[in-house]
């Protein structure tokens, strides 16, 4: 990582963005090719699914439901209980289509409910935290509508996981590390401590880790596929068959009542009514490149509100990673957070959100104006988009309000693992031209498992405000969906794909991400390169997670950063913080339209891993 730290750096102080083209620089993984599939995901095992589904002949839509269960299954970062969305490429159509598959609030779930218990913001971990699970919908939907294959056979490698599979150190010691929540949830306590009593509670790294009940739940599911098709169904209507048994048969009856045991709130109805939605993504044109996110109730229009400030400026002049493109990304996304702090929340509910006014070109020349070359602004706040959509802020009074006080940079343990917290990343292509970009999340360990289903519930609650005048886009609400930081990307370039890309880890994402792209369309990077290479981070903006805090002017900077750079961000009014690796994670599709193949690529910060073929 020393060597190419120092290879960026040399990129930087000679301001050449041919660099790596003329320079290839080492990587620590390989690039991945393929020229009929790729499959890349947070842990070794979903690649694999994802590689079993494509030998069978399943297109990109069935490999990444085998890839999103068994992630679900292996417990990586998330469960079955948690949330999922995706951008999906359609090649007949030729279009990107969203799919919005978050859970909502419960029909219990009010401000004054949360208050008269004594919360700030709802809680991190419960069942009080949890909204209705989408994961289960989201994959059987996007399987019925553009996948090939059943939902038994897609769901095969889950249940033969669920049925028992070696549990990676980095599960079994989370598990152990927070046992005594565990503890909390008699039906969590079964599953994840098969150990009680012993010094060591939770399984060990390599240690075959049952989940009988959670198995027993994927087989209904696969049952009432069945049974549909023996009796003459179509395949969509089979798999919608599964779909209606677990929101409105036997296992949503269970998850009800084993999430209201526990002193949860989610109703047979809650699941019932909850729907996936099919939505149209939000986009902006960034030098001829078409960058889609997924609409405002995720952090997503962050990166595409970034990306019309950036376009303004000659960022490759600058240099790669130089003080001054820190600082001025830095800024750019100071201003972009505070406009999601404030105005981004769920678009099915009222107050509708200024997303025309937030992405306009006009709206970001506007921008920019406020940023100080010299010195960062740790008071830069939301500004005012309703002007350039014809409109008039029905919420000025509290806007002009956004105060933010005292100033404490300093970042802590719990800070920075709330910021972090949560969801993997699953991406995949095939030669036919679908493509699949995910970031599922939620019912992370320590979860809390709804009865005797196995299902972990999701803890998306804590992301509400429970005071208009921090959101008054996100105030909770019954059977609304909070502003979630998920955000899987996808790119076009005249027209074709150019890049699918997606992150883990929270409030991370559109920073890591943004800094990914310009990697490779301003600094000529390949996918692999753009995966590794050194990042900033920046924590100025609200935490979605925990107690919402704010940490302006921390910096968390790669720890091989020349002494040269740090003294020059201190001077512009940064507290810098330094990690070993700063690089994602990042998985990434780039597609080689010139060679007709695809090149993969996996960050080297944590476990994820992809297969090409």
């Amino acid at each position: 990582m020393k060597k190419l730290f120092l290879l960026l750096c040399l990129g930087a102080c000679t301001a050449n963005a041919q660099v790596f083209n003329e320079f290839p620089v080492q990587t620590q993984k390989p690039p991945l090719h393929g020229k009929h599939w790729m499959a890349i995901g947070g842990k070794p095992l979903a690649a694999t699914a994802g590689a079993m589904i494509f030998s069978k002949g399943g297109n990109a839509v069935d490999a990444s439901c085998a890839m999103l269960a068994a992630s679900c299954t292996m417990w990586d970062v998330l469960s079955w209980g948690g949330e999922m969305q995706a951008l999906i490429y359609h090649p007949k159509l030729k279009k990107v289509i969203a799919i919005n598959a978050h859970g909502v609030a419960p029909s219990g779930a009010t401000v004054e409910y949360y208050k008269s218990k004594g919360y700030q913001y709802p809680p991190e971990y419960g069942p009080l935290a949890a909204v209705t699970p989408g994961t289960p919908g989201g994959l059987m939907e996007i399987l019925a509508e553009y996948g090939t294959m059943s939902l038994k056979e897609v769901l095969a490698p889950a249940m033969s996981m669920a049925a028992g599979y070696p549990i990676e150190a980095q599960t079994a010691n989370s598990i152990e590390k927070n046992k005594k929540l565990i503890k909390e949830w008699p039906y969590s306590k079964k599953v994840f401590l098969p150990h009680l009593g012993e010094e060591r509670e939770a399984p060990e790294a390599g240690e075959i880790f049952v989940q009988i009940d959670l198995l027993n739940t994927l087989q209904k599911l696969v049952d009432a596929e069945q049974d549909a098709l023996k009796k003459g169904k179509s395949r969509k209507e089979a798999i919608r068959a599964a779909y209606d048994r677990f929101y409105k048969g036997d296992i949503a009856k269970e998850i009800a009542r084993g999430t209201q045991e526990q002193g949860g709130l989610i109703t047979e109805a809650d699941l019932a009514n909850w729907k996936v939605k099919f939505e149209e993504p939000l986009h902006v044109n960034y030098k001829g490149i078409d960058v889609y996110k997924l609409a405002q109730w995720t952090q997503g229009p962050v990166m595409l509100q970034a990306l019309n400030m950036l376009e303004n400026i000659d960022l490759k002049g600058m240099g790669y990673n130089s003080p001054k493109y820190i600082h001025t990304l830095y800024q750019v996304m100071n201003l972009a957070f505070a406009d999601r702090d404030f105005y981004y929340g769920d678009p099915y509910s009222v107050p509708n959100e200024p997303m025309k006014g937030l992405l306009s070109k006009e709206y970001a020349k506007e921008r920019i104006k406020l940023i100080n070359p010299d010195k960062n602004d740790p008071k830069a706040g939301p500004g005012d988009p309703y002007p350039y959509q014809n409109e008039k802020n029905p919420y000025l009074n509290i806007l002009n309000d956004q105060s933010v006080g005292k100033v404490d940079s300093r970042l802590n343990d719990k800070f920075l693992e709330d910021f972090t917290a949560g969801t993997t990343s699953v991406v995949t292509a095939d030669k036919e031209g679908w493509i699949v970009s995910m970031t599922p999340s939620g019912g992370w360990v320590p979860a809390t498992i709804a009865g005797n289903t196995g299902i972990g519930l999701s803890q998306r609650m804590q992301a509400f405000v429970l005071d208009p005048k921090e959101n008054p886009f996100n105030v909770l609400e019954p059977g609304k969906i909070p502003r979630v930081t998920l955000t899987p990307s996808l790119a076009l370039k005249d027209g074709k794909p150019y890049l699918a890309f997606a992150k883990q880890a929270g409030d991370e994402q559109d920073q890591l991400l943004l800094q990914f792209f310009l990697n490779m369309v301003e600094f000529g990077m390949t996918v692999q390169e753009a995966t590794e290479a050194p990042s900033f981070k920046t924590y100025q903006l609200k935490a979605s997670f925990g107690n919402h805090e704010k940490k302006p002017g921390a910096l968390t900077l790669h720890q091989e950063t020349p002494e040269f750079y740090r003294a020059e961000l201190k001077r512009k009014g940064y507290t810098l913080n330094f990690q070993p690796r700063t690089s994602g994670p990042i998985n990434a599709i780039y597609f080689d339209w010139k060679h007709q193949t695809f090149w993969g690529g996996s960050s080297n910060h944590g476990e994820d891993y992809g297969i090409g073929w």
